[in-house]
């Protein structure tokens, strides 16, 4: 496989069937009951965060649709935002298809649109010609005027579980012709924050640095800038046994290698979940083997006895995660918390 190959995996891997479409039962099923029974509205609304398959969705139900080429319009609204934009989209939408049974209109970013646009699509949505459809996809439907919602019929994108990215990981690399360890997966998933395309961007990269075609956690680490493993586990063995130069020594040493003190912060979350999980569901510690490293999985189970393992240390540690996004010292909430965590009794 060449680079110029793992550079567009995201489309080259995009769903062309409703079947082939990871995680959305809830809309995909729908709309494929509603093609069989000849229930197609004039306008719908695909709500949902950045990467969860709206315009891919968009794209097979127009394809579903029979709708050609010639007759798919897609409209990016964070570059067309006004009026005089949408009013020659008005203009367009009136003429017949070119050799579909429908127009197909997918404006992505919709919430990016003015609200001078928004009153001239308004007039159209509420006496569309009964040849055109149009899909509203957004990250944020509540920037979207509820004049507009009320007269779309709405579908809302859910974040893929990680074990579901993960596996999409998995499935790619195998298609491409190479082998990733299941936790490398895992630390791709946690690090996509429940977006397939951040998911394969991420892979892409390790794809073309990769030269045996054996890709495990430490490659990942690499290419993605994510905390090493072993920096991960110092930090919350401090926190476990309530030693905070080990943890802080941990934090500076992130710091001093200019890593993602939030990307820290998630990593180590999802270690002390998984530790806080063994100590009161021993019998989960079997699952949790197939998502970590065998030298996490050790760890968690040696120190999912300790002082500093309960839910309150949890809290406090997503309490720091929420608060880093807008701090002014971007490691100091998790410093904070660490200090906190380790002097209380």
């Amino acid at each position: 496989m060449t680079k110029e190959r793992h550079a567009t995996l995201y489309r080259e891997y995009r769903p062309h069937s409703f079947d082939e479409v990871r995680g959305q039962e809830q809309v995909t099923e729908t709309l494929e009951k509603a093609i069989k029974n000849n229930k197609i509205a004039h306008a719908y609304l695909f709500a949902g965060t950045r990467g969860t398959g709206k315009t891919s969705v968009a794209r097979i139900l127009a394809k579903e649709l029979g709708v050609s080429d010639k007759d798919l319009y897609e409209i990016d609204a964070a570059s067309n935002t006004g009026v005089d934009n949408i009013r020659e989209l008005r203009e367009g939408v009136q003429t017949s298809p070119f050799d579909s049974k429908y127009k197909f209109y997918i404006i992505d970013e919709a919430h990016m649109l003015s609200r001078q646009a928004w009153n001239a699509l308004l007039k159209t949505l509420e006496e569309p010609p009964a040849h055109a459809i149009f899909v509203l996809a957004t990250t944020e439907r509540d920037k979207v005027p509820d004049t507009i919602q009320s007269r779309c019929e709405i579908y809302t994108f859910k974040q893929p579980t990680r074990d579901v990215l993960a596996q999409a990981v998995q499935d790619v690399a195998k298609k491409e012709g190479y082998a990733i360890e299941r936790s490398a997966a895992e630390l791709v998933a946690l690090l996509a924050e429940g977006s397939f395309r951040d998911a394969l961007s991420i892979l892409q990269k390790v794809l073309a640095v990769s030269s045996d075609k054996k890709i495990d956690l430490a490659e990942i680490e690499q290419v993605s800038g994510a905390p090493r493993g072993a920096l991960v586990r110092n930090l919350l063995s401090g926190i476990a046994k309530k030693d905070a130069t080990l943890a802080l020594r941990a934090i500076h040493e992130a710091v001093s290698q200019n890593l993602d003190a939030r990307t820290l912060a998630k990593l180590l979350i999802h270690r002390m979940r998984v530790v806080l999980l063994i100590r009161y569901a021993p019998e989960l510690a079997e699952e949790f083997s197939k998502e970590l490293s065998a030298e996490d999985v050790e760890l968690a189970k040696e120190i999912s006895k300790e002082r500093g393992v309960n839910s309150e240390t949890l809290r406090m540690l997503l309490d720091a995660y929420s608060t880093m996004a807008y701090a002014a010292v971007v490691h100091l909430p998790l410093e904070l918390a660490v200090i906190d965590i380790c002097k209380g009794e």
